[in-house]
């Protein structure tokens, strides 16, 4: 079957997206350095900035990978729990633990979260609500787990308007996802699903306006690499 075909319901994509994240869990570091030409540091430390958290805040990073904001967050004091829905890269977030504070990580769907109304300051996401099966389901969940005046901040792919771009920019991204797929797992779809879940994303501009509509206020995205990128940044 297509790989178009078996993200094209909220229930293949769900399926897809947990088998996908446990076969590359143990490469996730090298490829997001790889595929952002080793920017992927530096658009987290810019969202971090923006998120400015402080000692005696409570955070929340949601499809935490291997904890990279998670540790960030903490660096800077807040108390902090990363989740994930694949278990292996929960396994790889706590071995990094060597720092304290440390933030504490646990496995969970961003989609039902396992918290308490109103139980954060921030919330954030590094490439999470791109790959969950229902966007909707995931900004509610993060409105709901932030009290009153809390930020969520999200960094992503973005899906270019511009017709030209867009498709240089995905052609880009399945050639080179497809060649890095087949040399490391033998499956050129692995990394080609990047631009497949990029196709069926609605864009930065069309999920600040979700947001909105889903309660959020004062929010804002920022485009990042020339637009190929956003962050958001929204208040509850």
């Amino acid at each position: 079957m297509p790989l178009s075909d078996r993200i094209a319901t909220p229930d293949g994509k769900r399926r897809y997206v947990r088998s996908l994240f446990a076969t590359i869990a143990d490469r996730y570091d090298f490829i997001t350095v790889a595929l952002s030409y080793g920017r992927d540091r530096h658009w987290k430390r810019r969202l971090i900035d923006l998120a400015a958290p402080s000692a005696g805040m409570r955070a929340a990073d949601l499809a935490t990978g291997t904890g990279d904001l998670a540790f960030a967050l903490a660096e800077r004091g807040a108390g902090v729990v990363g989740l994930d829905v694949t278990r292996r890269m929960i396994e790889l977030a706590r071995q990094k633990i060597a720092r304290h504070p440390a933030p504490e990580f646990l496995v969970g769907d961003m989609t039902a979260l396992p918290f308490a109304s109103g139980s954060f300051d921030i919330v954030t996401t590094g490439y999470g609500i791109r790959n969950v099966p229902d966007l909707q389901a995931s900004i509610d969940e993060m409105l709901r787990v932030l009290k009153p005046g809390g930020q969520a901040l999200s960094l992503d792919f973005n899906r270019p308007a511009n017709p030209l771009v867009r498709a240089v920019y995905l052609t880009y991204l399945t050639i080179v996802g497809g060649a890095i797929g087949w040399i490391l797992h033998r499956d050129p779809d692995t990394y080609r699903y990047i631009p497949a879940s990029i196709r069926n994303y609605p864009g930065a501009e069309a999920v600040a306006r979700l947001m909105e509509a889903r309660g959020f206020s004062r929010v804002r995205h920022y485009r990042v690499l020339g637009g190929l990128m956003a962050i958001h940044q929204a208040v509850k």
